[in-house]
């Protein structure tokens, strides 16, 4: 086999392997729109600022924060938070939390519908008169301050 018979073949194979990789990626970014995630067609994701909680009365005032067991930087965001806190999980809770967070794990399900949590970790900042004083995506502890930061301004 010649030198240029080996170089085409061996090219043949690898866009053969490139095309299967391109192929794995429009799949995993198919599952990421998938349902339950955010696309151009529906609305930004979270309710608006000033409006009513959802399931004030199970919540009360303070930071919830929406988590995923799975999710990478859950845990780090969780542990970066002050209680009081409520931490509402798509699914089971992790074994690990500290005892002054209260947990909705199973329960919580509903909750994710009712502020429009598209992804995690996602805060929510609780005013005493049962509206939505903040909420975002917080993808980090820096953002989830971030995201307190003016509502410490308020209390103070």
């Amino acid at each position: 086999m010649s030198f240029q018979t080996s170089a085409l073949l061996l090219s043949w194979v690898a866009i053969l392997l490139l095309a299967l990789v391109v192929a794995g990626l429009v799949r995993q970014v198919h599952a990421l729109a998938g349902p339950g995630r955010v696309t151009a067609a529906r609305p930004a994701p979270g309710p608006k600022r000033g409006a009513v909680a959802p399931g004030f009365g199970r919540l009360g005032p303070g930071l919830v924060l929406f988590l995923d067991r799975d999710c990478g930087v859950c845990e780090d965001v969780l542990a970066a938070a002050e209680p009081p806190l409520r931490a509402v999980f798509a699914g089971p809770a992790p074994a690990a939390v500290a005892p002054d967070v209260t947990v909705l794990a199973h329960e919580g399900a509903g909750l994710f519908e009712d502020y429009r949590v598209s992804a995690t970790p996602f805060a929510v900042v609780l005013t005493e008169d049962g509206r939505i004083g903040a909420a975002a995506p917080v993808g980090s502890p820096e953002s989830l301050r971030e995201l307190l930061e003016p509502e410490l301004e308020v209390g103070r």
